[in-house]
């Protein structure tokens, strides 16, 4: 090959790079996504300590101070925690990696992946509020599996490609979650947490590690 179409092909590679980089979110951390499945491991953990105690509680006929909006209310204030602690850590590490790299965190690539992630999250949220209203509790995991794994393969279109595998890998969990409801913690705790952090480690050594 000679030199002058070594310098062609290098510049076809710099614009193919040069488009990538503006119709994609490329500041997304994989560390975001470890941290992220720590939360959830040890927000699931609290949850089943606390479950524990409440089954403890109503086995020796101790009910008279367990309210049912307040159990409710405890395992919501859990996954809230887990996601605020996510949202946080994920804009901390995502913005430290789009300053190294030289560009705004908030561009329109972002929005769009954002926008794309939000819609079925938004509706999952939703949905499982429904579900909660109804007492229908045990479809609550997998619903939220499910409908997270669509938002991640919905807004794959506009960042990494590698997330709509850990998509699909939640849709698959929350199908199975759904033929075992009464495991619903531990395929949330799957789900959220241990596919987390294998996703985000495989990220980090994949697209940061080397840099």
């Amino acid at each position: 090959m000679t030199e002058e179409n070594t310098q062609h092909l290098e510049a076809i590679q710099d614009i193919r790079n040069m488009m990538k980089k503006s119709t994609r979110f490329l500041s997304l951390s994989g560390l975001s996504g470890v941290f992220a499945g720590i939360y959830a491991l040890a927000g699931g953990i609290v949850a089943y300590l606390y479950s524990k105690y409440i089954f403890t509680e109503w086995a020796n006929n101790r009910t008279e101070h367990l309210d049912r909006n307040e159990i409710y209310f405890n395992f919501i204030l859990i996954a809230v925690s887990v996601l605020v602690l996510s949202i946080v850590t994920a804009y901390l590490f995502s913005n430290k990696k789009a300053k190294q790299q030289g560009h705004s965190l908030f561009d329109h690539t972002a929005l769009r992946a954002l926008l794309n992630l939000g819609i079925p999250l938004v509706a999952g949220g939703v949905f499982c509020i429904a579900l909660l209203m109804h007492g229908a509790e045990a479809y609550i995991a997998p619903v939220m599996l499910l409908f997270y794994g669509m938002a991640l393969v919905n807004a794959s279109k506009y960042t990494y490609d590698d997330i709509r595998y850990l998509g699909f890998c939640e849709i698959v969990l929350g199908l199975i979650n759904a033929f075992n409801l009464y495991n619903g913690l531990i395929f949330w705790m799957l789900g959220f947490g241990v596919l987390h952090i294998v996703y985000g480690a495989a990220m980090w050594f994949k697209y940061e590690r080397k840099k």
